[in-house]
């Protein structure tokens, strides 16, 4: 069974920096993309950065782009997402996602 738990989240003021991580277990980690989502208050979920297997190909929505850098260690089975120069747009319930299955959520809030 998929399980994956995200930690990391906390307040934070706008400037300052965040790193998440998401320990997942339950299927071959090293084989598959995986992803960190957000919810906003009040929105929707949106993707935020996808990572591939071996780790080398990562994708950023672009307003994170050069803020956030994703990473992943497949020996220990660990998704990160290191968050810098935080907004308070940022602020939000971030996810490891894969396939369509998401952690709890860690939260995020970015304010002064």
């Amino acid at each position: 069974q998929v399980q994956l738990v995200e930690s990391g989240g906390g307040v934070v003021r706008p400037g300052g920096s965040l790193r998440l991580s998401c320990a997942a277990s339950g299927f071959t980690f090293s084989e598959y993309t995986l992803s960190w989502e957000r919810r906003a208050p009040g929105k929707g979920v949106e993707w935020v950065s996808s990572i591939n297997g071996a780790g080398v190909i990562t994708n950023y929505q672009d307003s994170v782009r050069g803020r956030f850098t994703i990473s992943r260690d497949n020996a220990k089975n660990m998704l990160y997402l290191q968050m810098n120069n935080l907004k308070p747009e940022d602020t939000a319930v971030y996810y490891c996602e894969f396939y369509g299955t998401r952690g709890q959520g860690t939260q995020v809030t970015v304010s002064s």
